[in-house]
């Protein structure tokens, strides 16, 4: 009943200019508009960025494929990469492979006069002299266990290789295992996963050295939030995992620890608005704002599922509330407020109160999916802005925007903002393998575009997901060429506008509504799928 109007892509519609010379903005995820190119435009310039950091490195006889030769990093990135790139397990399966016998991963490949190697315990490197390489863990660090699962699971949606999956389980159950058991790692006390006194997730100790990255006696030692959301997605992945494999049993152990560990973070972190900072073990910190201090990880924990909607609306509404005091031209906080001084960086410097795009794409995800799309539209808007100016995105930025490119890569806030389009503006989620059961949950009416094509997928397994969109006065239209054999549909009504009828593929069906803080979404599942193309529409 609602017909589309225009083919894409186009050079020019309507006299606009819609789209590059040779459709540069296409590929894995993408967008083409009626409007205007300015989305797709900002996509590409961050699938840019990402290329752009991609290195090979040669060791012990493989060739790997590292997006920055740090699992942490290359685990972010692979969030957008996995829709491109041919090479997605050479890395994660070497650190797989190289697991020492305890649980630890390795986390990162430097050359011997990088001295990373120096600043760890013998037991936290591994030597390859032939290719003068050393394979290090920083011993401070409490998010790689949890990445790597994160990782797999990455991999794993792409391929459905059951029997890669059968290999590498036990080692990612023996991570987890590991950092929720080891005197260095965990707290019995609170039952939570504990770090060094660093910067949220970061990786220097305060009051030590940069040349110090290892776990002793005198070391001060914090439960930090982000940690342990990390490690309560990797334990519900790992049960998802498992029931892939048809061992319930499992699934539901790791289940049950996951809901142990996510009491305790709300028990001893939680302040009833946001997750504190840290909470200090052995020494009294910085100062006495911990219970105050908004780290970046509270972006994540929201979208690793460790919070309800209630709370994730709470910690949204804090980064709402600050961005209207804040002298910052952005509430996208590494921390807030910063350190007066932490191991050397002053506020505003690195991660001591610098402005991340990452926080930027997962506190935009986390608002679209949670009630507060206008919301997430203007991050993204900003985002686009702030690229358009530069011409590409940075690591971090000055409290004032300029860049602050020095101290990590530029690809971690690029593929946090690509997932933000990809699984919350264009709600596109694979919730099974290749794309075979999508939720699909857009909120292409909180944008001014009135008609596009938004296209994701998996390059490396040909898997093609094709969305084109159109809204008009009489109703609004989504038509989806997928993979899909089932999709749980979740669509977000356009302000000031009623339902009075849903067809799919031109029959009429019933659905549910659902309120999502202001928001109305009309709920419903197509199940069988037996056509590659299926279509909504609703009718106002």
């Amino acid at each position: 009943m609602i017909n589309f109007e225009h083919k894409l892509p186009a050079m020019n519609i309507d006299g606009k200019h819609n789209g590059t010379y040779n459709n540069t903005e296409l590929a894995f995820p993408s967008v083409l508009t009626t409007t205007d190119p300015k989305l797709g435009c900002f996509m590409h310039t961050l699938r840019s960025s990402i290329y752009s950091e991609r290195t090979l490195v040669f060791i012990d006889g493989k060739i790997l494929m590292c997006d920055k030769n740090w699992i942490r990093d290359h685990v972010h990135i692979m969030k957008a990469m996995r829709h491109w790139d041919y090479n997605l397990d050479s890395f994660l399966n070497f650190i797989i492979e190289t697991q020492r016998e305890d649980g630890q991963f390795y986390e990162l490949i430097k050359q011997y006069d990088d001295y990373h190697w120096t600043y760890v315990n013998d037991d936290c490197y591994i030597m390859y002299p032939d290719d003068n390489l050393a394979l290090v863990r920083l011993e401070l660090e409490a998010d790689i266990e949890y990445l790597v699962v994160e990782g797999a699971l990455y991999l794993y949606r792409t391929t459905g290789d059951d029997e890669w999956l059968k290999k590498v389980l036990p080692h990612l159950e023996k991570g987890i295992d590991y950092i929720t058991s080891d005197e260095k790692r965990w707290d019995k006390e609170h039952g939570l996963v504990k770090r060094p006194f660093t910067i949220d997730t970061w990786d220097f100790t305060y009051g030590k050295p940069g040349s110090n990255r290892k776990i002793e006696d005198d070391t001060p030692m914090s439960i930090m939030h982000g940690d342990n959301s990390g490690v309560y997605q990797a334990m519900n992945q790992l049960a998802w995992f498992n029931r892939r494999l048809n061992n319930e049993e499992k699934a539901k152990e790791w289940e049950n620890r996951a809901e142990e560990l996510k009491k305790n973070m709300f028990k001893y972190l939680w302040n009833g608005k946001f997750f504190i900072h840290q909470l200090h073990l052995n020494h009294s910190g910085a100062d006495n704002l911990e219970d105050k201090r908004l780290s970046l990880s509270n972006s994540y924990d929201i979208n690793r599922i460790v919070t309800d909607t209630k709370q994730s609306r709470l910690i949204i509404e804090e980064y709402m509330s600050r961005s209207k005091t804040t002298s910052c031209f952005a509430e996208w906080f590494s921390i807030e407020p910063p350190y007066d001084d932490f191991n050397g960086y002053r506020p505003g410097r690195y991660v001591n109160g610098a402005i991340s795009p990452f926080t930027a794409g997962e506190l935009a995800k986390a608002a679209f999916n949670n009630g507060y799309e206008e919301y997430g539209w203007d991050i993204i808007t900003r985002m686009m802005k702030l690229v358009e100016r530069d011409g590409t995105v940075y690591f971090l930025y000055h409290t004032d925007s300029m860049p602050q490119p020095e101290g990590g890569p530029s690809a971690w806030g690029a593929a946090a903002l690509i997932s933000a389009v990809d699984e919350g503006l264009a709600g596109i989620n694979d919730i099974g393998v290749n794309y075979d059961e999508i939720f699909f949950a857009p909120k292409f009416p909180v944008t001014y575009y009135t008609e596009l094509r938004y296209i994701t997928g998996y390059e490396v397994s040909k898997r093609l997901v094709d969305v084109r969109y159109i809204i008009k006065d009489e109703g609004m239209r989504y038509d989806i060429y997928s993979p899909a054999k089932k999709i749980k549909a979740h669509i977000l009504m356009p302000k000031g506008k009623n339902y009075s009828k849903l067809l799919v593929n031109s029959r009429e069906m019933n659905f549910a509504v659902n309120k999502v803080g202001d928001s109305i979404y009309l709920d419903f599942d197509i199940n069988n799928i037996d056509e590659k193309s299926v279509s909504i529409e609703v009718l106002f």
